[in-house]
């Protein structure tokens, strides 16, 4: 049985682990969907000398060992690479995660108004439970982009001045037959609708509590109801990410699947320096429902960067990408299912992660026989073993549930089609998918430890 990583921290570990933690949470209040991670990322990215591969490209500028470049994928997803002093085609060590949570997605046609109130019509985006999302104060973010090309980026509920909006359940009292029915009908998708307003504008004929909403909106923004047809606005939990637990060990916060495994994956990268192999660190969209579209790793926009990178160092073979991709090895960070001792019917204890005993792997994800998933092989686990022991790092070896019960998906698989050793690897959480959700410091710290010995050690 693996030990808990807090009984081997020195005062100088626990500083650091309270360092990244309090980073960590900042992060997480402030990006709370894949443009606001995309902007920070950049960010982040731009102050450690990252620039943009686009820049080389249109001035035909060549790449030379060591130079940093970030490809930004339509602000949605990003792709970072760290020229190593190895040529490419031996390989990269690559970390992936992704930047988009489960969540509310406003519809195209999303305003209306019903019996004195206003409404957003909403389709929800990834797995959920849909009964968590009633009765909770939530915010709206995004962007919406006028016909001129103008951008006006949404925020409203997470300034203390600003005001929530939110979904309204029954009472008990008047809840008998709701109650009967199953959870997933309980409260069904198109009960999923944000209540924004309830005040009448004056000296309006019809929809007064919708045209009260669009006055606020040119007012405030201008917008017009027509620009929400080009808009993409999403609905999160409100409120910041805070520490959890009376001895503060865990971390509350919206969109740790994955957020926890994107930003301690960024900030392994951007420590590691003058690399011996090349390094990437791939932070992408959609993985929640399914990797698909254009910012998805399904797209070939992270494959199209590396062919430009070869080209910049000099390579370029129609080769060189199949080469680059088969010998790389990858590091898919993507969560885990933390075992809760209250729904150990689920768990099966002896192949579960344990919060407080450090980084996850996950060997392979799918459900029902291994179906969809990555599996990866033994001797890239056993190479992994030897770099996290060598270098103290505290890990774990878990599958997402009982067999007929668990499974899910994650980007390792896609990566494993161009013949990339890869194999899911991050921190186990509490309440995954629910609004707000649950993980251990010590689990978070080691993760950033495993990271950078991946980047450093991995042959």
């Amino acid at each position: 049985m693996k030990k808990v990583a807090w009984n081997k921290y020195n005062q100088n570990d626990l500083d650091k682990l309270e360092s990244i933690s309090n980073d960590y949470k900042n992060y997480l209040t402030n990006c709370k969907t894949e443009r606001e991670a995309t902007k920070e990322i950049i960010k982040r990215a731009k102050t450690r000398g990252f620039k943009n591969l686009e820049d080389y490209i249109n001035n035909n500028n060549s790449l030379n060992v060591g130079d940093k470049v970030y490809v930004n994928n339509n602000d949605k997803a990003v792709a970072l690479f760290v020229i190593g002093s190895e040529d490419i085609t031996t390989g990269m060590n690559i970390l992936g995660a992704h930047i988009d949570s489960p969540r509310l997605d406003l519809k195209a046609i999303p305003l209306y108004e019903e019996d004195g109130f206003a409404y957003f019509d909403t389709h929800y985006y990834g797995g959920i439970k849909k009964y968590q999302w009633v009765t909770l104060p939530l915010a709206l973010h995004g962007v919406v982009v006028k016909k001129d090309g103008t951008k006006i980026e949404i925020n409203i509920g997470e300034d203390a001045r600003d005001p929530v909006v939110g979904i309204t359940d029954l009472l008990p009292h008047l809840g008998q037959e709701q109650m009967k029915k199953t959870a997933d009908k309980v409260i069904e998708g198109e009960k999923l609708d944000v209540l924004i307003g309830s005040r009448e504008l004056k000296d309006v004929k019809k929809e007064k509590v919708k045209s009260n909403i669009l006055k606020i909106l040119k007012d405030k923004y201008n917008i017009e109801e027509d620009d929400l047809l080009s808009s993409e606005i999403e609905v999160v939990p409100q409120g910041s990410a805070r520490d959890f637990g009376l001895d503060r060990s865990m971390i509350m916060a919206y969109g740790q699947d994955d957020s926890v495994c994107a930003y301690t994956s960024l900030e392994a990268f951007l420590e590691v320096t003058n690399p011996t192999r090349t390094t990437s660190c791939i932070l992408v969209d959609k993985e929640e429902i399914g990797s698909v579209g254009s910012t998805g790793m399904e797209s070939h926009f992270f494959d199209n960067a590396i062919a430009e990178i070869c080209s910049l160092l000099g390579n370029d073979s129609p080769l060189a990408v199949r080469r680059v991709l088969k010998n790389s090895r990858m590091l898919s960070s993507d969560v885990n299912a933390a075992y809760d001792p209250l729904y150990k019917e689920a768990m099966d204890p002896r192949n579960s992660s344990y919060f407080g005993k450090g980084v996850v792997f996950c060997k392979y994800t799918g459900s029902r026989g291994k179906s969809g998933s990555n599996d990866a092989n033994a001797e890239y686990i056993a190479k992994l073993r030897k770099v996290m022991d060598d270098a103290n790092v505290s890990f774990q070896i878990s599958e997402l549930g009982k067999v007929d019960l668990g499974g899910g998906g994650t980007i390792a698989y896609i990566l494993a089609n161009y013949n990339v050793d890869v194999i899911d690897c991050g921190v186990g959480v509490l309440s995954m998918h629910a609004p707000w959700e649950v993980t251990s410091k010590a689990d978070i710290y080691e993760a950033y430890k495993c990271y950078i010995a991946f980047l450093k050690y991995m042959k």
